[in-house]
Parts: structure tokens; sequence; C-alpha cells
């Protein structure tokens, strides 16, 4: 699609401003290069994928096309904002379609839940359902609130790389049990099993064990509610290249298929980077979009790190890997009516399975599914009268001397996601006229994920915040960090928030005489 004519334009920066190098075409590093554009840097975006956005990038086959990463949009104003700062209209880039229900939970018993968007329509779900549990729900919703305000508007739109940016918040994390996890307060407000999973599955949506991940994660569920869940048309992909136009209207540079090897640096600078060819490309400042622990332990090998050096990185906690089967099937767009766009479907276990998947690091026999169907929301992304899935199920992450031998195991979990999804959708397998499949083997490879974990660092409560690698290097002072492994997170609003706390940090662009 090609962008209408912006209400601003932003002239396109001399030839004598300062250079910017941002390393990654991920959401997080788009929209950081944007954001220097629209501070007047010369912004040069190295990524080694063929197209944009990273996770959120995308593959066509047989005239389908496949999301391969995040597909929920819950903070349109977080781009919308972003699109401000570069002036420019969002609205009139990007075309967002709203989803009602959000979601749609079932599990084993045959029992079903739909998250709504209407408030009216929740209340009367949750009183159908889990009657007994509704006070304790309208309690719950409270308790989200409070800490979105705190965390969300409060912290995470600032930065967090001083101690005492942390301490002088510690009130508050203890006012609002930050200690506690997502499950721990979720089981203190509803008695029944399926609503305590309802209350407390976000965090898998951000890499987190819901057992383990600080409460203050709750908050997503505000988040839903307070600005809905919505789809990009076209898909995240359209999304990504739309935030690619603005950075080339800018005057900016995008060079795909390229991987940078090396951040260079004298004494405390950096001063470019060295690519896997040998080439070198100076800049003023560099952005890394990479995940940290690539940042750190590979681009910056040479140097001794203040903070993240590879036994921290070793010893931190990493998310899960993710199986992600996509594919289309031929003439069902009338079929299975009962799928919407996004249904979770729970298998016998919960808490046990997230055992098996973060602690024991276990490829369990039963699995749970998260099954998106864009096609009911977006024909484009099928030939007409078919449709389009990925089917999603958390896994270990690689980081066990017998990780799972996924070249051996690929074929055989897929067949067990198929006999689950079968229930659900019967005969569709026999239809199927495109797939593609992601492991974690190939998140390590594509992304130069760490472990093969889907979302960097777990968001744990003591990697979470000032934990969490900062937004401005503490061994380089021109050297900066956005995306999902750094402050405030992963998830599509957090990584495009993490270039407004970018945006705090690096200063103004001063021409060069």
């Amino acid at each position: 699609m090609t962008a209408p004519e912006p209400k601003l334009v932003i002239p396109v920066v001399p030839r004598n401003a300062p250079k910017a190098i941002v390393i990654g075409a991920g959401l997080g590093g788009l929209s950081a290069a944007m954001r220097l554009g629209a501070k007047g840097y010369r912004v040069t975006i190295i990524d080694r994928l063929d197209r944009l956005g990273g996770r959120g990038s995308s593959v066509a086959k047989n005239g389908y096309r496949f999301d391969l990463g995040p597909t929920i949009l819950t903070v349109p104003d977080v781009f919308r904002r972003l699109w401000t700062d570069c002036g420019r209209d969002f609205d009139a880039d990007v075309n967002i379609t709203p989803v009602d229900p959000y979601y749609e939970i079932r599990w084993q018993d045959g029992s079903k839940f739909q998250i709504r968007d209407s408030q009216a329509d929740m209340d009367a779900e949750v009183r159908r359902i889990f009657p007994s549990d509704f006070a304790g729900y309208q309690r719950f919703l409270k308790d989200c609130e409070k800490r979105y305000t705190f965390g969300f508007e409060g912290l995470g739109r600032r930065p967090l790389n001083k101690l005492w940016d942390l301490v002088k918040e510690l009130p508050g994390f203890v006012a609002l049990r930050a200690d506690q996890s997502v499950y721990q307060h979720a089981a203190k407000r509803v008695k029944d099993p399926r609503f305590r999973m309802a209350l407390s599955f976000h965090p898998l949506f951000i890499g987190g064990d819901p057992r383990h991940v600080t409460s203050m994660y709750i908050l997503v569920s505000h988040l839903e509610k307070e600005f809905g869940v919505h789809y990009v048309q076209g898909g995240v992909q359209e999304l990504a290249d739309a935030m690619g136009r603005v950075v080339i209207d800018q005057g900016g540079q995008i060079i795909p298929e390229t991987t940078v090897d090396q951040i260079l640096t004298k004494r405390n600078r950096v001063t470019g980077v060295r690519l896997e060819t040998g080439r070198e490309i100076s800049a003023d400042i560099v952005v890394s979009n990479a995940d940290p622990g690539q940042t750190y332990d590979h681009m910056l090998r040479q140097h001794t790190k203040k903070r993240w050096n590879k036994s921290r990185l070793q010893n931190s906690k990493w998310s899960m890997g993710l199986f992600v089967w996509y594919f289309g099937t031929k003439g069902t767009s009338d079929e299975w009516s009962d799928v919407g766009h996004h249904t979770i479907l729970n298998g016998p276990r919960y808490r046990g399975l997230l055992k098996d998947i973060f602690d024991r690091r276990l490829l369990a026999d039963d699995m749970s599914i998260y099954l998106h169907r864009p096609s009911v929301s977006d024909p484009s992304v099928a030939p007409k009268g078919d449709d389009c899935f990925y089917a999603l199920s958390p896994v270990p992450n690689l980081k066990t001397a017998d990780a799972v031998d996924w070249e051996q195991e690929s074929a055989v979990y897929k067949e067990k996601m198929r006999k689950v999804l079968e229930q659900v959708m019967p005969g569709f397998a026999e239809k199927i006229a495109a797939e593609h499949v992601l492991t974690p083997d190939d998140f390590k490879s594509r992304y130069l994920s760490p472990y093969g974990a889907g979302f960097s660092l777990e968001p744990r409560i003591f990697q979470s915040a000032w934990f969490r690698p900062h937004n401005i290097s503490e061994d380089f002072e021109n050297l900066y960090l956005v995306g999902a492994g750094t402050h405030p997170g992963a998830g599509i609003p957090s990584v495009v928030t993490s270039s407004e706390v970018l945006n705090q940090l690096v200063p103004d662009a001063v021409e060069k005489v």
C-alpha cells in the first residue's frame, strides 16, 4: 500500500547531520530509526533479513501470507505518538481493525470463555461461567488498573538506567505486591482453576511464566480493556513496511540481508560497526535492536563488560521457546464458523505444563495452543475462499545440554499438534495448501536469539525495570539499546515504547560544520 501524503512533512535531514546506525529492523529498531530521523540524524538501518519487521516479519507461500510473530496490537496510541513525533498521521498510513471477542479460551471439559471488548459483555460472560468469582473479578480489574498506572504509564515510558530511578519507586512496588507472581495474584482473587488460567496467561504473550513473572504484569489486562485488541490490515508486516517508508521519507537508508558482526569502539565511545563482509561503517551513535545477549556477548566480544558479561547472560532466565505451525487451507472460509480470530486451546494441565516448559525444560506430550485465524478479519492473507492460520505452542528453550533436537522432533510434535487441532477443525489437514514451521532452532538462526528464546529475557521481578539491560549502555556513552530484551520489555507496545525511552536519552542532532 502506498502511504498518503502526510499532513506535515519533516524535511530530509542534511548531509552534514550526525550519523546514526540502527542494528536490526524489528519494530523497536524501526521506531527508534523514525524518532532519530525526526531528531535530525542521518539514519542507516542494517538488518540480516530480506524484509522489515524482525520477529514481526512474514513469509508468503502459494498465495498465503503468514505473519511470523506478533499478531495482536493492543495500544495503538504508542504508534500514534510515534507518527506524530515524525510529523505524520498514523491512521492515514496504517489501517487497523478492532477485534471482538479478543480471544476465546477453551478447556478440555468443553467449556468456553470469551474475552470481550465491552465491560458489560465481559461481566455477563463472567457471571455465566464463573458466577461465584464475579466479586473477585471486579477486585482484579481494579488491581490491574493500579499496576497499569504505576507500571506502564509511570515507569514504562521513561528511562530506568540509574539505580536511584528504581530506589525511589520501591514503595510503589511494595504497596502493589510486586513480589507476588501473576498466577498468585489471580489465585488470590478467584477460585475456579479455569478462571485463574484466564486471568494469568498474558505473560506467555511476552515470554514469561505466569507462576514466576511479577504481578505487575497483570497490567496487560488493563491495556486490553483500555485500548482494545486490534489487527493490522495486511498483517504486522504491513505495519513494519509503513514504518520503513517513514524512515526513507526522512532521508534514511535501509540495508537488508546484511549482518553486523561487531560494534567498533574507541575508549568509552562507539565509532560504528563492522559487517560480516568486513566492511566498516562509521557512526556518531549506534542503536542496537539486536537481542542484548547478541549485542554484548557477540558484537562487543572484544571488551570486558561492566554488567552484561558472559557469566551474567548465561545465568539469566530466558523466555521459553516457540513451536509455530503456519498453514493455509483450501476452500475453508465458510467452515469452522466457531473458530474466530484468536483462540486459546488449553491442554489437560496448566501449571504442570508450565513447570515442564520453564523448570524441567521437558517437551511434554500434551500442549496448549494459541490459534490465529487472520483470514476472518483480512481476506487479503489468503486466496479467495481459503483460510490462513498459525498455531503456536510454548516449548522449552535450548538452554540445556540435552535440549530438544528439533530436527528429529519437529515432525513428531507437529503430528501431535495436528491431532489437537483436528478436534477443533475436523479435516483441516487434508485441505492444507501451504505450510511453514518455526522451532527454537529457527529463532536462534534467523533472529540470533540466545537459546532460541522467543522473547529474550524472561520478565521476572529481578529481570524487569532497572534490572533489565538499560536503554543506554553502561560501557559506552553513545551506544543505546531498544527492543524486547531492554526496558520496558517484550510485546509490541513495549518495544515501541523503548524508542520513547531512547528519545529521552539521545541528544538532538547538531549539524557538523
